[in-house]
């Protein structure tokens, strides 16, 4: 396996990794509830999708 020849610069290197970073999730509110949730998901506060119930949810007591 070669190696290389000589040493990268720090401008090289860092050009490399400037797409290293993380996405933000983008983050929708649910039509039913208003609760924020990921899209195309079944929200986790009310359990609808689509405008149809999909799971039972149920609340929890304090």
């Amino acid at each position: 396996m070669p190696l290389p020849k000589r040493r990268h610069s720090n401008q090289r290197t860092r050009k490399r990794r400037t797409h290293w970073k993380l996405e933000i999730p983008n983050v929708i509110t649910c039509p039913n509830c208003g609760e924020s949730m990921l899209p195309h998901r079944v929200c986790p506060s009310c359990g609808y999708y689509n405008g149809r119930p999909i799971i039972s949810v149920s609340k929890k007591e304090k």
